[in-house]
């Protein structure tokens, strides 16, 4: 939901959209309140502005209002509001809220816990291009949990968010190339992936690397027992 978004030339100008009742801009000020950007940060003065523009139906302050009952930032932490804000964007199309749904309806916070709506919402964000939404979506499908086993479906949507540098997604992208499944095999592949990962500090696809060093050192050194062992096998006649 970021597009079509306005912009101000000036903080001065947006915080003057805001005071005069405009929803977007209002939004824009929580955010400023929340992070310290421009104004002394204050997690509730930032409620404050993202429930003025909730309250106007803007879904990305609603998200952003959501998130604070999820974590208890500028207001007591009440996952039943989380749930109802996040609902009330992600019907919009927000798809940072229907990503929160889904987890909420993965663990059961705040509403009753049911994967197949977590998977509903899961889906909805995954297809507007939300990477950790593209990433659980991809868990879904490679344990077949609420839809059919399928690896293929795995493989696609970790790629999708790989591709946008998450670290966990590009970590089980390299193990479908270690092992096959959901694409071919490739371990050169599995290696690119798992490094990519492993550079964001990903422990899995760190320690993926060092098993897959210490056995390339381990073939390396066989390798040249042998040839020690059998110098006929260099080419002596």
């Amino acid at each position: 939901m970021s597009n079509n978004r306005k912009s101000w030339e000036t903080f001065e100008a947006m915080r003057a959209a805001a005071q005069s009742g405009d929803a977007q801009a209002q939004c824009y000020m929580g955010v400023c309140c929340q992070n310290g950007q421009g104004v002394q940060q204050d997690y509730q003065e930032a409620v404050k502005w993202f429930r003025k523009a909730a309250d106007q139906n803007d879904p990305v302050a609603q998200c952003y209002l959501g998130v604070c009952y999820l974590s208890g930032v500028g207001v007591p932490q009440e996952l039943s509001e989380a749930a109802r804000w996040l609902r009330e964007a992600a019907e919009q199309g927000d798809p940072a809220a229907q990503f929160n749904l889904g987890t909420l309806y993965e663990t059961g916070q705040g509403v009753p816990l049911n994967y197949a709506d977590a998977l509903k919402w899961y889906r909805e964000s995954a297809q507007r291009g939300y990477p950790a939404a593209q990433f659980n979506l991809g868990v879904f499908y490679e344990s077949g949990q609420v839809v059919d086993q399928n690896y293929r479906e795995a493989a696609k949507w970790y790629l999708a968010a790989a591709e946008q540098e998450l670290a966990p997604a590009q970590c089980n992208l390299g193990l479908c190339y270690q092992t096959g499944r959901g694409v071919e095999k490739n371990p050169a592949e599995a290696m690119r992936w798992f490094l990519k990962a492993a550079r964001q500090g990903d422990k899995t696809a760190q320690h993926n690397l060092g098993i897959h060093f210490a056995q390339m050192e381990a073939t390396e050194t066989a390798a040249r027992q042998a040839q020690e062992q059998n110098p006929q096998d260099n080419g002596a006649q």
